[in-house]
């Protein structure tokens, strides 16, 4: 019997350090995940009034206003920044995480910055 509850035990506190689950590296400091990533991001942000694109630090510290009609898109807070007006814009590319990289080309496109022309593969 105490050999059998040594090792039902043992299962119990087993912890697989390799491969945790994402809820719970969400949860860890961001120097103490298995693999180091910041909890900030840049977002785009479409202004409800005249549906301009804005690019809004996730943790900004001040307030962003619309660079066309001059609302204000979001609010500091002590952490992330809040949303007040406009839309979130989910990036199409992984790109867009990075600060002030234009690569992807789809998200040019989308600007009218680069001609659609001639037809693009990949991101």
């Amino acid at each position: 019997l105490g050999d059998s509850c040594f090792l039902f035990l043992i299962k119990i506190l087993a912890k697989d350090l390799l491969h945790p689950s994402p809820e719970e590296e969400k949860r860890k400091h961001k120097k103490k995940r298995l693999v180091q990533s910041p909890n900030s991001y840049f977002m785009d942000v479409k202004c409800p009034g005249c549906y301009k694109i804005t690019t809004v630090f996730s943790h900004a510290q001040t307030v962003v206003l619309c660079v066309g009609c001059s609302t204000v898109l979001c609010q500091p807070t002590g952490g992330k920044a809040r949303l007040t007006e406009g839309q979130y814009q989910p990036p199409t590319c992984t790109s867009r995480r990075s600060p002030a990289t234009f690569s992807c080309r789809r998200q040019l496109v989308q600007r009218n910055i680069v001609p659609s022309s001639p037809p693009f593969l990949g991101c």
